[in-house]
């Protein structure tokens, strides 16, 4: 496939461009620091790295035109960045329907999908979490309302605690709800997760929750 990646030099967009060209995908890496990616070349020319403006959607229509789908790792990384999610996404979004893309897989969060039935202490945890990070969490859902409102086939990917470990493969994914006390995933995972749903029919329009 010919795909595009947004957020490519974060945590989860860097694995998620890793393992594309690895699976033999054209990536287009959408990036304002090109530097900041650490992959200079895939070798045989399957790699683009596009700098553009990501508050301006008529920047990114070269980086869209012709591409399979879209993938995305946007998001704030702290508290004083919440509102970036949501922002950033619709302008995506914008950028999308003029270039007449339909695809799109995105990163979410956990407490932002249905709560699972785990028993009282995780139901505790989730809402002292959702608590702290009031904003960011608000930021994602206003993102995933933007996303619903759109002519997109969208899915987005909600993760647990986040965590840096090597590639496994094995995690659980639950459509429209969330794996029973799963409370962490790798952000390795989490990226092969987005690429597997990418082609998944059962997962367009749907909240995927993923973890161990």
């Amino acid at each position: 496939m010919k795909l595009t990646v947004f957020g490519a030099t974060g945590g989860i967009g860097g694995h998620v461009v890793r393992q594309a060209l690895d699976a033999g995908h054209e990536v287009t890496a959408v990036v304002r620091d090109p530097s900041r990616l650490g992959i200079d070349s895939d070798g045989d020319g399957r790699l683009e790295v596009v700098r553009a403006d990501l508050t301006d959607a008529r920047s990114l229509g070269a980086a869209l035109a012709g591409r399979d789908a879209v993938l995305s790792g946007l998001g704030a990384r702290s508290r004083k960045d919440a509102g970036v999610a949501a922002r950033l996404t619709r302008t995506v979004l914008d950028a999308m329907e003029a270039a007449e893309v339909r695809r799109l897989v995105v990163v979410s969060a956990a407490p932002v999908g249905p709560e699972p039935d785990d028993g009282f202490l995780d139901r505790g945890m989730r809402a002292i979490v959702s608590t702290v990070l009031r904003d960011v969490y608000d930021d994602l859902r206003a993102m995933e309302a933007a996303l619903a409102g759109s002519a997109t086939d969208w899915t987005v990917v909600r993760p647990p605690r986040l965590q840096d470990k090597p590639l496994t493969g094995r995690y659980r994914t639950v459509v429209g709800g969330f794996p029973p006390r799963g409370r962490f995933i790798g952000r390795a995972d989490v990226a092969h997760a987005m690429l597997a749903l990418t082609g998944d029919p059962g997962a367009v329009k749907q909240g995927v929750g993923v973890a161990y």
